[in-house]
């Protein structure tokens, strides 16, 4: 009798967690799809704007005197360990790895700061109009070419790099599952300021946590973060 009740309830639980597992499987498809959608609209728009503000970024270039191609692509990891080729308005100088490299070499503070950041305060090598174009996050906006092929979102995690995969370690697979993102949880929750430890932990956070509502409110604190730089930038 008492095992007979037993396998009732283990039988019951067993239907509950199938349908909460239908039910989440659902709404998290609801959301992809819907996310998708909200992409391609951004992206269009996106790519709308991108065409006049290439050309005026292509004339500060003229003006500024910063030599070099106008765009810059480099190799990244996107979901499921894919690598793909991400847009930027290029803000560093020519042979700009080499440059980090000598500079790493000859500055022991820079060199342990990179290892704890992966990025430096005081960068060697971006130029004046590079600084301008991060600061107003203008050097991102080619990334809605990759948001219109599908490797890359609005709002996801950073957009690793493969000789970055061995110092993500545990939190490597997780962060692979999302497509990785034009802005995100951690840009908005400390960006520069964060050691590469820390930025992990909040990607994983982002993707254990992820719906339209995160999505909406990144955006929105993303816009409201461009407009202080920019404002600070200006004053």
């Amino acid at each position: 009798m008492i095992n007979s009740v037993k396998d009732e309830q283990k039988n019951n639980n067993q239907k509950i967690n199938k349908k909460t597992t239908k039910i989440q499987s659902k709404k998290i498809n609801i959301y992809l799809v819907i996310k998708r959608l909200f992409d391609i609209l951004v992206g269009l728009v996106g790519l709308i704007i991108l065409i006049p503000l290439t050309v005026i970024v292509w004339l500060a270039k003229k003006i500024t005197h910063d030599k070099g191609p106008l765009f810059y692509t480099h190799v990244r990891v996107g979901k499921d360990g894919k690598l793909f080729k991400l847009y930027k308005y290029r803000t560093m100088c020519i042979d700009a790895d080499k440059k980090l490299e000598k500079y790493l070499e000859e500055n022991e503070e820079a060199r342990k700061e990179y290892k704890k950041y992966k990025k430096l305060k005081n960068d060697p090598r971006i130029s004046k109009l590079g600084e301008t174009l991060r600061t107003t996050s203008i050097d991102e906006f080619p990334q809605f070419i990759n948001v219109l092929l599908g490797n890359m979102s609005l709002v996801g995690p950073r957009p690793y790099l493969p000789r970055e995969k061995e110092d993500m370690k545990k939190y490597y697979d997780n962060i692979i599952k999302c497509k990785p993102g034009i802005t995100g949880y951690w840009q908005v929750n400390g960006r520069s300021n964060t050691t590469f430890e820390e930025r992990l932990e909040l990607d994983n956070y982002y993707i254990k946590n992820k719906s339209l509502w995160l999505d909406i409110k990144i955006i929105i604190k993303t816009v409201m973060q461009i407009f202080i730089r920019t404002r600070c930038k200006i004053n």
